[in-house]
């Protein structure tokens, strides 16, 4: 008996014009470890939910489809609980109680296992996972590498035979996802579960794998299992990876612009509009000019902390910025990287030392929770919001939804968008506010190759056209492409900041995988060579045309608090809170 088994089975949302996939055919041999991948938006997170009795989308199915020898619907809840697992990409969206032990209770206590067998079972994952020094913790203290190992143990407690996983490492450091994927592989091996997992990073999880399927134009194909090899390209900025005529990027003429962002807001007095040639260099300044630039954003003796009873989650932080680089920053999860960019926004104030940001006024983020930006209904009206205040044109929002292939999803709500897709259009609204300072906290996370590749190009774009950027960052192989320099946060501190051919190249555990979006760039002009895989290969879109938009303006306090637009009384402006989107 196969664990799963699809023949002829499709999927369509209520309302949509089209079937999301399907009609496919598709079998998880018993005990196999698949991996599946396809583009962003193609339906895996849907075809994964349809395999959970509990988390099946509503929509219209047609043909059959097996789990376990049954179908879904077949399930009650309690045996479908116990028979299929399944952990999301955001371990926060799947931890609903306080402390580690009731998180792993919390499963049994509602398929209401007697308590003896509940002690026992908790008692065995939390040895298995190595849990035991962090059982009585809270959970919202845990490091996302930690969190994201609880949801696991917290599914394996009710022992499942199939466990299904959506991206399960998109959120986590390198040391953390190899922990993880071990952990993951035991499951597998050790305990005789069947594991299929949703990735667009397969080169990461390929040794652990026994199966590799691609979802593209609604159909499920096999491929080969990619071989992680020891040829990477040189690592460090764009000059790096080949002549920079040969790695041609869109061309940009930014606008600028927000007033609900909790990071910006507008003024009056248009701005001039920059203007950035494809024909220009990658770089237009020498990296020595560069490090004599003069820092623009500067942490002195930096410390945070989110109460007075809690630890310092920065302490003695020094680190400078420099004006158009593109700076990243790594570390282990919960070491600090999302509360400094929130530091330098002016979200956060330090409760000692001093934060510099001489880009405050024009400055826009990106939370690591894209929703936390999406207050319209529908695509078109989210990149439209800032409109009125930013002076940018309707071909500026068109040319955002063609560039980061959003118009065929223009009229669907935000919320209705795979989380890549909300990815990109909340990179895309903040993108039109053309700002001087971009802060972006896991800005690729859900996205495949071709759609990183864009993402990297308007990176550079933005630095290209005098732009700073700091970015956060799991996403090695992505750092290494666009970044200037890079600094590891440990402690609390700022444990090295050097230039990010020197960082990566040097780097034990903080080295990146050559996978499918180093190799798109060694193939010369950025263009996915035959033998890439799902994420590299021919089947790739082509590559975005420009964004163009008239200027604007944006304005921010020093403190992050918005300020009024220019016109309009104080009261018509409002705050956005970053962690759940709510207006305050």
């Amino acid at each position: 008996m196969d664990a799963v088994r699809a023949q002829g089975f499709a999927f369509t949302y209520p309302d949509a014009p089209a079937r999301t996939f399907g009609p496919l055919d598709w079998r998880v041999a018993q005990g196999s470890f698949t991996l599946l991948v396809g583009a962003t938006g193609c339906g895996k997170t849907t075809l994964l939910r349809c395999l959970k009795p509990a988390l099946a989308p509503t929509g219209a199915q047609e043909g059959r489809l097996e789990v376990l020898g049954r179908e879904p619907a077949a399930f009650d809840a309690a045996d479908g609980a116990a028979q299929v697992g399944y952990v999301a990409q955001n371990p926060e969206n799947q931890l609903v109680c306080d402390t580690v032990w009731h998180e792993l209770a919390f499963a049994l206590e509602n398929i209401g296992l007697d308590q003896n067998a509940m002690r026992r079972r908790v008692a065995e994952v939390a040895h298995f996972f190595g849990i035991e020094p962090w059982f009585r913790a809270s959970v919202a203290d845990l490091s996302g590498g930690q969190q994201q190992m609880v949801n696991l143990a917290a599914v394996l407690a009710c022992q499942p035979r199939l466990l299904v996983l959506d991206e399960p490492t998109a959120q986590l450091d390198p040391v953390a996802e190899k922990n993880f994927l071990h952990a993951l592989f035991r499951v597998n091996r050790e305990l005789g579960i069947t594991v299929v997992m949703a990735t667009h990073a397969p080169e990461a999880t390929a040794p652990y794998a026994t199966d590799l399927v691609e979802l593209a134009n609604g159909q499920v194909r096999p491929v080969a299992v990619p071989c992680a090899t020891a040829d990477a390209p040189a690592l460090g900025p764009a000059s790096a990876f080949g002549p920079a005529s040969a790695i041609p990027s869109p061309r940009v003429e930014g606008a600028s612009g927000g007033s609900e962002n909790p990071l910006l807001d507008v003024e009056a007095a248009p701005r001039p509009i920059r203007e950035v040639s494809s024909a220009r260099p990658i770089r237009e300044v020498s990296p020595a000019a560069t490090r004599e630039a003069p820092p623009v954003l500067s942490f002195r003796d930096a410390h945070f902390r989110y109460s007075r009873e809690a630890g310092w989650v920065v302490r003695g932080l020094d680190l400078d910025v420099r004006m158009g680089d593109v700076h990243a920053v790594v570390g282990g999860n919960g070491c600090g990287k999302s509360t400094l960019l929130r530091l330098a926004a002016g979200v956060l104030r330090p409760e000692r030392g001093r934060v510099a940001n001489r880009l405050a006024a024009r400055q826009a983020l990106l939370p690591q929770n894209p929703k936390a930006l999406f207050v319209c209904d529908t695509v078109a009206e989210e990149l439209r919001e800032w409109q009125r205040g930013c002076g940018y044109g309707d071909d500026a929002v068109d040319a955002a939804l063609g560039r980061f292939s959003l118009a065929a999803h223009a009229a669907r709500h935000p919320y209705d968008l795979s989380g890549g897709q909300q990815q990109l259009l909340a990179f895309a609204k903040i993108l039109l506010t053309d700002p001087d300072l971009l802060l972006l906290d896991e800005p690729t996370k859900g996205l495949d190759t071709p759609t990183k590749r864009a993402l990297a190009d308007a990176v550079r774009s933005c630095a290209r056209s005098g732009a700073t950027v700091v970015l956060v960052t799991h996403d090695l192989a992505f750092a290494a492409r666009v970044a200037d320099r890079a600094t590891m946060l440990f402690d609390g501190e700022a444990a090295c900041t050097e230039p990010a051919e020197e960082f990566f190249a040097g780097n034990l555990f903080y080295r990146p995988v050559p996978d499918a979006f180093f190799r798109t760039w060694r193939a010369g002009a950025g263009e996915p060579r035959a033998d890439d895989g799902p994420d590299g290969g021919s089947s790739a879109p082509s590559r975005p045309g420009p964004l163009v938009s008239s200027g604007g303006g944006l304005r921010t306090s020093l403190e992050g608090e918005p300020l009024p637009a220019a016109g309009a009384g104080a009261s018509g402006a409002h705050t956005l809170d970053p962690n759940d989107g709510t207006a305050r």
